[in-house]
C-alpha cells in the first residue's frame, strides 16, 4: 500500500488525488490535507462570486474527495501543527498543492498606506476568507485604482461597479455585500503598464462590462493601435482589442460609475497622508512587449488602490523556495526525493483552474517513474491521526465539511446559493452543531 499526502485542497490537489486514485485505486491511501475546514481553494476563495458557473466544478472535487483512495483532512495547518518533515516520515509521498496565496508586492512608495490593498486580500475579503474577512475597505470616496491587466482586475472593477440587485445569485458574504451597497465610487481607473495588444483580459469577462446596470467601460481611442496590426493577434486576444475598441466607440453619458482603462500607464507611488489620496502614474511606450517609462508623469485620484499584479506561494520550512519567482524550487514538479509540488506553488500563478488537470496527471506519472520512494514502510493516514489526536487537532473530514456546506446553504439569504462562515471558529461551531443534531442510528 502506498500512502500519499497532498497538501492543500484546492484545484491542483484534487486533480492530483482524482489522477493518483485512477491509477493505483486500491493501492493507495491518499490523504488531501488543508488548513481550512473548508476545502476547494481557490474555486471557494479566489473566483468572483457572480462566477457561479466557475465554482460548479466543485462538485466533480467532492466526488474525488468521496472516492475509498482519498480522504480529506481539513483544519490543520502544515508547517504549524504538523511540519512537513513529519509528513515525509510518515508517506511514501509528498505533493505540495499550496497554490500562491500571498500577494506579491510591487515595492512602490506608499504601497502600506491605508485603504491599499492586493488583489489576493481585497478578493478574500469579498469571498469570505478568514484571513481577509475583517479588512474593512473604505469605500466612501468616489475614486477606485485598480492596477492589472489580467481577469482578477475586472473581477475587482466588476465588484465595485455592481449594485446590490446585480449580486443575486452570487455567493458574495454580507459583510462585503453590505459595504459596496453603501459605496460612494463613481469612477473606477485600470491601469495597465502596456497597450491593448498585451492585455491578459479574456473577451468572456471583457463583454461582462457591457452589460453592468450603473456602469460603462470607456477607453481612450488614441491607445489604440492601428486596427488592421490586430490580425497578428491569435483569436482570444484579438477578440479582447475588439471590445476595447467598442468601449472605445461607445463611450457616452448615461450611467453613474465609469470604469477608464488607463494604458501604458505604471503606477510608480502611492501619494497621501493618513490613507491613500492619489496614484502617481508614469507614461510608458512599448518595447517590442515590454514596457518603458518616458519620464513623462502625471496623478491619478485614488480613494481606494487594489494592485492585482500577482501572487506568490508561501515557503515552507523544508522546502528549497525561489523568493524571486514566488514558487517552489523544482525540475518538472519534483523538489526533492519523496517530495513534489503541482499547480501554482510549482509553476507560479499562470494559467486556468483547468491548467491545474494535466499538471497533477504529470506529477503522478513522475511518481510512477521514480518508483515512489525506498525506504521501509511508512505509517501514512494512520501516523498522522496519531499525531494530530496527540496534539489535540480538531481535524475537519468531508462529512464535517458537508455538515458546514450544509449550515452555510441553510443561512442564505434569498437567492444566493450560501451565506460562509467567515471564521474558522463558526464553521467548526456549525459541524458540531450539525452533529449534534443528527440521528443515531438504532442499535
Amino acid at each position: 500500500m502506498h500512502h500519499l499526502a497532498i497538501v492543500g485542497a484546492g484545484p491542483a490537489g484534487f486533480y492530483t488525488a482524482e489522477a493518483a486514485a485512477r491509477r493505483w485505486n486500491d493501492a493507495v491511501q491518499i490523504d488531501i490535507i488543508d488548513a481550512l475546514p473548508a476545502p476547494f481553494g481557490l474555486i471557494r476563495s479566489g473566483v468572483a462570486p457572480d462566477h457561479q458557473s466557475i465554482k460548479a466544478v466543485a462538485r466533480r472535487y467532492a466526488q474525488t474527495a468521496a472516492s475509498p483512495p482519498v480522504r480529506f483532512v481539513g483544519n490543520v495547518r502544515v508547517g504549524l501543527d504538523v511540519t512537513l518533515a513529519e509528513l515525509l516520515e510518515l508517506y511514501d509521498a509528498v505533493v505540495l498543492a499550496t497554490g500562491a496565496p500571498e500577494d506579491r508586492p510591487l515595492g512602490l512608495p506608499g504601497e502600506d498606506l491605508p485603504n491599499v490593498f492586493g488583489s489576493a486580500a481585497f478578493v478574500g475579503w469579498y469571498n469570505g476568507h478568514p484571513a481577509h474577512a475583517a479588512l474593512k475597505p473604505d469605500l466612501s470616496g468616489r475614486h477606485a485604482v485598480v492596477v492589472g491587466m489580467g481577469n482578477v482586475a475586472l473581477d475587482v472593477a466588476r465588484v465595485l461597479a455592481k449594485t446590490p440587485e446585480e449580486f443575486a445569485g452570487a455567493d458574495i458574504v454580507a459583510h462585503a455585500l453590505d459595504t459596496l451597497s453603501a459605496s460612494a465610487i463613481s469612477r473606477i481607473t485600470i491601469l495597465g503598464r502596456r497597450g491593448p495588444h498585451q492585455i491578459a483580459m479574456t473577451p468572456k469577462e471583457l463583454g461582462e462590462l457591457l452589460h453592468l446596470a450603473r456602469a460603462s467601460p470607456h477607453v481612450d481611442a488614441a491607445d489604440l493601435p492601428p486596427a488592421e496590426d490586430d490580425a497578428a493577434l491569435e483569436p482570444g486576444r484579438r477578440k479582447s482589442v475588439a471590445l476595447l475598441r467598442q468601449f472605445a466607440r461607445e463611450d457616452g453619458p448615461g450611467k453613474p460609475v465609469r470604469i477608464a482603462f488607463d494604458l501604458f500607464a505604471a503606477p510608480v507611488a502611492f501619494r497621501g497622508d493618513t490613507r491613500v489620496r492619489q496614484v502617481e502614474v508614469e507614461r510608458t511606450r512599448l518595447e517590442g512587449d515590454r514596457a518603458v517609462g518616458t519620464g513623462a508623469r502625471y496623478r491619478v485620484p485614488a480613494d481606494l488602490v487594489v494592485t492585482c499584479t500577482g501572487y506568490r506561494s508561501t515557503a515552507l520550512e523544508g522546502a528549497p523556495f525561489d523568493h524571486q519567482a514566488g514558487r517552489f524550487v523544482n525540475e518538472g514538479g519534483r523538489v526533492a526525493p519523496g517530495l513534489y509540488c503541482v499547480g501554482w506553488a510549482r509553476r507560479g500563478p499562470t494559467g486556468t483552474i483547468g491548467t491545474n488537470r494535466p499538471d497533477g496527471e504529470e506529477v503522478v506519472e513522475r511518481l510512477e517513474t521514480d518508483g515512489w520512494r525506498a525506504g521501509g514502510a511508512r505509517r501514512g493516514r494512520e501516523g498522522l491521526d496519531a499525531l494530530v489526536d496527540a496534539r489535540g487537532i480538531d481535524a475537519v473530514t468531508f462529512d464535517d465539511w458537508l455538515r458546514i456546506d450544509a449550515a452555510e446553504v441553510a443561512a442564505a439569504r434569498p437567492g444566493a446559493p450560501r451565506e460562509k462562515f467567515v471564521s474558522v471558529a463558526a464553521m467548526l461551531q456549525a459541524r458540531t452543531l450539525l452533529k449534534e443534531k443528527t440521528p443515531r442510528p438504532p442499535p
